[in-house]
């Protein structure tokens, strides 16, 4: 795939493993500086080598989700040091627990919701106003497809991404007259510690590599792409048209 970033600034949240370590890997691999945030900072360290050896180059940001002050000063930082950003890629997420409703507990359901929904809407507000300076703006925020199927015992992570859909939708009509473009992903079954804690029995080599699944999502990063608003399903490879209102 022939994309080319050189030059481009790329913030990817949850990038220590699975889908935001390779996607932030790709990123680099066509030239983008990857703001790499993540709680982990050995997972941080370690693809920073890697971008290295790829001849790419990183800035690491140790950072919990549900530090909304943090959130904030990121998006300072950001503003002082370069003055734009031109693609985000809010990977970042937690699954809870897997468990009837009525059973899962408030701490559970409040932390789902603080990491999945008001982290990812307060690095949009953090971040908005930098991709509103960039030449070719790209939001890409991660979805399930749990947040269509209301899946049994799914309830609180389903919700939050249902919820992370809907705000991108709403960013992206309100932005459609500018050069910025915003997008969900689906990125299906892949082979990450996530679905791992989802699906416990689960034979992992019988699922998509994450590599192969970052692989696809790149795309929605290329200046050239000109979708917004919509939801990009990996396993189709295709983008999933939201039925318009009217």
């Amino acid at each position: 795939m022939s994309i080319d970033l050189n030059g481009r600034l790329a913030l990817v949240t949850g990038a220590s493993r699975g889908i935001g370590y390779f996607l932030s890997l790709e990123l680099a691999k066509r030239g983008a500086h990857v703001i790499a945030v993540a709680r982990t900072v050995g997972g941080l360290e370690e693809l920073d080598d890697e971008i290295r050896a790829l001849g790419g180059s990183a800035t690491l940001v140790p950072l919990d989700l549900t530090d909304m002050a943090g959130i904030d000063r990121l998006g300072g930082s950001i503003h002082e040091r370069w003055g734009k950003l031109d693609i985000l890629v809010a990977n970042a997420g937690i699954l809870g627990t897997i468990t009837p409703i009525g059973h899962v507990e408030a701490k559970t359901f409040e932390r789902v919701m603080t990491v999945n929904v008001t982290g990812t809407w307060r690095l949009i507000r953090s971040v908005d106003p930098l991709l509103r300076q960039s030449d070719a703006g790209r939001a890409i925020l991660l979805s399930s497809g749990v947040a269509h199927s209301a899946r049994a015992f799914w309830a609180p992570y389903a919700a939050s991404k249902a919820a992370v859909e809907v705000m991108a939708r709403s960013w992206a009509e309100e932005t459609r007259q500018m050069k910025l473009r915003i997008n969900s992903v689906n990125p299906g079954a892949t082979r990450t510690a996530m679905r791992a804690q989802a699906m416990p029995g689960e034979d992992p080599d019988t699922l998509p590599h994450p590599r192969d699944v970052a692989e696809k999502i790149v795309a929605l990063a290329d200046p050239a792409m000109d979708v917004t608003g919509q939801l990009f399903d990996v396993r189709e490879d295709r983008f999933l048209s939201y039925r318009l209102p009217g």
